[in-house]
């Protein structure tokens, strides 16, 4: 087994948009549900019986936080099966073609490319360019190509760029009026009211442990009467929309951690400004370090920098030696480094691309972070950029 010893305390975690900490409030949820109210909440015994009305409290609570009725939350085992649920789903279910932004998460550009889908181009804050959308899916409908569902996500997981889904459902609407809309608001739900978004979709795709609830729990919001195909066939749960056992302490902890995220959303997103703006104004004082997306494009958790001249994976390897813990993009399943596709799509050279930092806030991120962070970050610049300049000397 593996020791948690090196990693008892996290000194200074930038990395919130890979994951964050659950709230005390949803451990103490979750826990008598995995302790000793067990009960599977498919039987028809009392204890089988309190199990599932947790969960059916736990769907309404979720549904009054995203202005959805209760019967249009499915419970999923995370934010990529909600994603691929969405998208495999819709294009099983009415075949046609799917659409997406070139900057989705590969949890949406996968399976779109999968099918043989269409991609959209990203303006230069890698919003999608509504001109492009409108475009594609004129050009489609002109070469007699039906669109199954058009994807594009709320937020982006590596830059933070918003997109406004209002103008996206309003070119969709006019220009594939029978395609099914959907949004991966994986990363939206700490700082945008999702109950402004939902009025806009037919499908929306959610990950707790990205707001402060357990890992392995997703939610795809499903909604309008459309019915994608099922991934997971074999019991018939979630009214036969995704087969399993429910897992219902995760669905108790997704509930209170949504719930809690957005009782706090307006305070915390003032606060994480705060914070976000005091980081990007000192590193961008630096020579050679750039602002990726402008922050007022951005939510508030999520600053993306490159920094001219350097590799990220060294600057990340200096930052983890010294307990700050970020990341170059998006996190994937080896926790190897690769290419952006998202930096590629808004065009910028292999030099910038290669200097790319993301660093997350969230609910737990604090001064003493940031000031912390500042230093760090500074220190291992400067000590790489002269570490480059000996060896260029001695060449």
């Amino acid at each position: 087994m593996s020791s948690l010893k090196d990693v008892e305390t996290l000194s200074t975690y930038l990395d919130h948009a890979a994951t964050t900490s659950m709230h005390p409030e949803v451990l103490d949820a979750m826990r008598p549900w995995q302790e000793t109210l067990f009960a599977n909440p498919s039987g028809s015994h009392r204890a089988a019986r309190a199990a599932r009305k947790a969960v059916d409290e736990a769907r309404e609570v979720i549904a009054a936080e995203l202005g959805v009725q209760a019967g249009d939350v499915v419970f999923t085992g995370g934010g990529t099966e909600s994603d691929n649920y969405a998208i495999s789903g819709s294009v099983r279910a009415r075949g046609g073609t799917a659409v997406c932004s070139a900057v989705e998460h590969h949890a949406v550009l996968d399976p779109v490319e999968h099918h043989a889908g269409r991609t959209v181009a990203v303006t230069a804050d890698a919003r999608i360019d509504v001109d492009d959308l409108r475009c594609v899916l004129d050009s489609m409908t002109s070469a007699g190509q039906e669109v199954a569902v058009v994807s594009v996500m709320a937020v982006n997981n590596e830059v933070g760029s918003c997109n406004d889904i209002a103008e996206v459902a309003s070119v969709v609407r006019a220009h594939a009026p029978n395609a099914w809309l959907h949004t991966d608001a994986v990363q939206a739900a700490c700082w945008v009211d999702l109950s402004e978004l939902t009025p806009h979709v037919d499908l929306l795709s959610l990950s707790a442990h990205k707001f402060g609830g357990p890992k392995g729990v997703g939610i795809t919001v499903v909604s309008n009467g459309v019915t994608p195909e099922p991934l997971m066939r074999g019991g018939g749960q979630e009214r036969g929309r995704r087969s399993g056992t429910i897992d219902v302490a995760g669905a108790v902890g997704t509930a209170t951690a949504l719930h809690i995220t957005g009782s706090q959303r307006a305070t915390a997103s003032q606060r994480v400004t705060s914070l976000r703006d005091e980081l990007l104004d000192a590193l961008t004082a630096i020579d050679g370090v750039t602002e990726t997306v402008p922050r007022s494009r951005t939510v508030p958790g999520i600053a993306h920098i490159c920094v001219n001249d350097l590799d990220s994976e060294a600057l990340l390897f200096m930052l983890d030696e010294a307990d700050v813990y970020a990341s170059a993009a998006s996190a994937c399943a080896s926790g190897a480094m690769e290419s952006s596709h998202v930096l590629s799509a808004l065009g910028l050279s292999d030099d910038v691309r290669r200097g790319a930092l993301r660093l997350s806030l969230g609910h737990t991120s604090s001064s003493a972070d940031i000031d912390r962070a500042i230093s760090v970050i500074t220190n291992s610049i400067g000590q790489l950029r002269e570490r480059k300049a000996a060896r260029k000397q001695r060449a």
